[in-house]
């Protein structure tokens, strides 16, 4: 039988966590708590309608990957393959200024 109030280990059990992540959201506010003298503790029923309420993986309406009208092969939804961040970073020393063509080929030379 389930206790209808818990205190910290209990309600880390419960979720599944660590004590210190059960303190860590209540110091972030996150997490319903009574504190009683030094204590703090949990309803079981608040805390079932806060995990109801803090679902972040609702279904979504649109779908992860995309059936390609040419192949019977599926490819992921977003950028095109080829596309890299930082691009533009390419041509950039370590100090952040843009080597010319004339350095570059000096230090293949010294080499």
């Amino acid at each position: 039988m389930q206790k209808e109030i818990m205190n910290v280990s209990e309600l880390a059990v419960y979720l599944g966590v660590s004590r210190s992540k059960i303190y860590k959201l209540i110091r972030e506010k996150k997490i319903p708590a009574s504190k009683i003298g030094r204590q703090y503790k949990f309803s079981k029923q608040v805390v079932d309608a806060w995990l109801k309420e803090n679902i972040i993986t609702a279904p979504s309406p649109m779908p992860l990957f995309q059936k390609k009208k040419s192949e019977d092969t599926y490819r992921p939804i977003g950028k095109k393959g080829g596309e890299e961040n930082g691009s533009e970073e390419k041509g950039k020393e370590e100090g952040g200024k843009e080597k010319n063509s004339q350095e570059e080929g000096s230090e293949e030379k010294s080499r």
